[in-house]
């Protein structure tokens, strides 16, 4: 699929860190849907045209540090809160008051805490494959620190700036295919082979990846654009995230165990570790997300939930939209 959309529109918003990327499809109330690591707003490609035709004014950002949104220097710049602020900032940018905050993997930390930051704008809240877990515990880098044994754990291997950049920018493209895959159903390591969310000693993440075969979801044409973002803007914007962590856990801690009230939706894949590691976060959510009305784990699915299940998602999200109160 072209990353032109027919009917949709590109444009760039001013917000507090620089401006914001955005691509817009359709009118009605606003969805505004923030995506993960490593993609863009190109993620949202199967659910603009979906939720446009259903009568929603349907928006993809580029999160700041991806794509055409601006990408700070200051390592400070990519926590939590100013995420928080560029969403709101895109609700106002737009000429809205309020929106419907949809996200996946770092988009739906980015919109549960939106959610949680911002009630007054975010009537609602859609979480894709990460549950949302209330801020608590222990300092989130000695948390990811102490996981894996001999072993290292992704977000532990992505701390330290440049090291990832290293193993990633050589080969954007050939990265990518290899992270897409893994983290794929129809690609991802078999049981018994070594996971490939750690490092082995000495090694680096893609020693782990697959080769050869892109997901189905995923063409080449695809592919090709999410190389192309990259291999303009490097990795460090998007790496920023994950060392931005324990700024999150301390400017956040006036939230700690607190509840997302909102009108929440959740979905996840059965086969994608971020569901099934946090399976205990889910059961919780009668407590975390009292305002939960659509929870379900898709058989058979891996990490990438919209691309890989796009109509069933598409699905999933109209019908809950169409539920939410006016």
């Amino acid at each position: 699929m072209s990353p032109h959309l027919a009917g949709a529109t590109h444009r760039l918003v001013p917000t507090p860190g620089g401006r914001i990327h955005l691509v817009e499809q359709g009118s009605g109330p606003l969805v505004l849907l923030v995506h993960g690591f490593p993609e863009s707003w190109y993620s949202w490609r199967r659910q603009l045209p979906a939720l446009a035709s259903a009568g929603y004014r349907a928006v993809a950002v580029d999160v700041r540090g991806y794509g055409r949104s601006a990408a700070p220097e200051d390592p400070a710049a990519y926590r939590m809160l100013d995420l928080v602020e560029d969403n709101v900032a895109v609700v106002h940018a737009l000429g809205e008051r309020s929106a419907v905050i949809v996200g996946h993997d770092w988009g739906a930390t980015i919109a549960a805490d939106s959610a949680l930051v911002r009630p007054d704008v975010f009537r609602a809240v859609g979480l894709l494959s990460v549950p949302y877990l209330p801020r608590g515990g222990p300092r989130p880098s000695e948390v990811f620190a102490g996981m894996g044994g001999d072993e290292e754990f992704y977000v532990a291997y992505f701390q330290e700036p440049g090291r990832a950049e290293a193993e990633i920018e050589p080969d954007v493209r050939g990265w990518l295919a290899g992270f897409y895959a893994a983290l794929s159903a129809d690609t991802m390591p078999g049981p018994g082979a070594p996971d490939p969310h750690f490092v082995g000693p000495g090694g680096t993440l893609r020693d782990r990846f697959p080769a050869g075969r892109l997901p189905g979801w995923l063409g080449a044409e695809d592919l090709d654009f999410y190389a192309g973002e990259f291999e303009r803007t490097g990795l460090r914007g998007a790496l920023a995230r994950y060392r931005s962590m324990d700024r999150d856990w301390e400017d956040l801690a006036r939230f700690d165990g607190a509840p997302i009230t909102q009108p929440s939706l959740f979905a996840g894949g059965a086969l994608d570790a971020s569901t099934t590691w946090l399976a205990e976060a889910i059961a919780a959510y009668p407590v975390t997300l009292p305002g939960l009305l659509s929870c379900h784990v898709l058989d058979g699915c891996g990490h990438w939930i919209q691309q890989e299940r796009p109509d069933e998602v598409n699905r999933l999200l109209t019908d809950w939209l169409a539920s939410l109160p006016t």
